[in-house]
């Protein structure tokens, strides 16, 4: 149990005060900045918040001076201030507008292999000379800051690249999808409005990937990696780029879009499906809001590991889905800093009594600690527990009753 801490409010207001005077003051240029400058860490908020809206994410992290546990926090409190006035269609992967698109699993893959934005071929090497004022950093054409930013790609063409898995399954190496297991969207699971219940369905575990803490993820996914889990995986297809929302016009009855929003997934692949007489792959799948490579790929592995027995941590739905939430884990862990004064004041009790009920069954058998329980005066095991007050009560009640009036 907690106690308030008393006579805290003005103190709670400083240190408030103080917080936010080393982060500096942040205004609207100050927003659209870090919405331009960092679209992958306000991406990464916009995911483990549940909500895509970039300038509200970009403000979190000058709220809170970057602190990305603190800005997801901020961001999923907005969230559940917020009705919910539709349902969308489900999104079409294979009219996706495709930016950037590989395989490792084949050289070539029907559509071919986009690079497009990474710098996975790149040195890591820092740029000094802009520390240093020697030489610019490279100058690139982009919008006024205090205006929204946007990206010709939301607006392009869409061009249809169907999935690698799509192909697959036509060639039989994949299972076929039941087109009976499609549901409505109102009858999706919303793991931002129901608790989990383990065994979860796919559609909450997928949900919950998607929002999961990105470190979390991938810490659970490279344990997998390396041979503690079962899944080392090859990375089937890796897709980054533009999704239209749609919705159905309440009027028409026609679907027409939103507006399009910048999505990524990943499909993993391994050989453990099928049978012996037709060997099929297992895949795996995570989606995500945003750009997010390392966090899709960790938890496609994810996805497939948990369909797995149990011999790793990482096997199981309740471990992984729990323990990688951004909210539930860093609000517990935070939560240690708040009084306990009470629960530990409690156990330096227990310590006491236990520290009096040895010194009075030394002062009358000597050393306890290898004294064996229920026969007064043997040394033959070490099997007391000087914690335990009623083995010492079954020992010595005389003493014990004297030790505690």
């Amino acid at each position: 149990m907690y106690v308030a801490a008393r006579g805290g409010e003005e103190a709670i207001q400083n240190a408030e005060t103080l917080y936010h005077q080393l982060n500096t003051e942040y205004d609207l240029n100050t927003v659209r900045l870090i919405e331009r400058n960092m679209p992958y860490l306000v991406d990464r908020v916009m995911g483990e918040g549940s909500l895509y809206a970039p300038d509200l994410a970009a403000l979190a992290l000058a709220q809170t001076g970057g602190d990305i546990y603190e800005a997801v926090l901020m961001l999923r409190a907005y969230r559940s201030t917020q009705p919910r006035l539709a349902y969308a269609l489900p999104i079409s992967w294979d009219e996706m507008n495709t930016i950037r698109r590989i395989s490792a699993a084949f050289k070539d893959i029907p559509g071919g292999q986009i690079l497009g934005p990474t710098l996975d071929y790149s040195h890591r090497i820092l740029d000094l000379a802009v520390i240093d004022n020697k030489s610019p950093a490279p100058k690139i054409d982009a919008p006024d800051p205090i205006q929204p930013t946007t990206s010709q790609a939301e607006f392009a063409p869409v061009t249809t690249l169907a999935r690698v898995s799509e192909w697959q399954r036509a060639a039989g190496l994949l299972p076929k999808v039941n087109a009976d297991d499609k549901q409505a969207a109102r009858d999706i699971p919303d793991v931002t409005r129901e608790p989990l219940l383990f065994p979860t369905s796919r559609a909450a575990r997928l949900q919950s990937l998607s929002r999961a803490e990105t470190g979390g993820v991938l810490a659970l996914g490279y344990a997998n990696m390396r041979g503690y889990g079962a899944v080392h995986p090859t990375i089937n297809e890796l897709r980054l780029g533009y999704v239209d929302v749609m919705m159905t016009h309440p009027m028409t009855g026609e679907p027409f879009s939103l507006g399009r929003i910048r999505v990524s997934y990943a499909e993993v692949v391994t050989t453990f499906k099928g049978s012996a007489q037709k060997p099929q792959l297992a895949l795996g799948f995570c989606a995500t809001l945003g750009w997010n490579e390392v966090k899709t790929i960790a938890g496609a592995m994810l996805d497939m590991a948990m369909d797995l027995p149990e011999p790793h941590p990482s096997h199981t739905e309740e471990y992984v889905l729990y323990h990688t939430d951004p909210v539930e884990s860093s609000g517990f862990c935070i939560h240690y800093k708040l009084p306990h004064y009470v629960t530990f004041g409690s156990s330096l009790d227990a310590m006491r009594g236990v520290e009096v009920s040895n010194s009075a069954a030394a002062s009358y058998y000597g050393d306890v600690s290898e004294l064996k329980a229920g026969l007064p005066g043997t040394y033959a095991e070490s099997e007391l527990a000087v914690s335990d007050l009623s083995a010492i009560d079954d020992v010595v009640p005389d003493i014990a009753l004297s030790a505690h009036p």
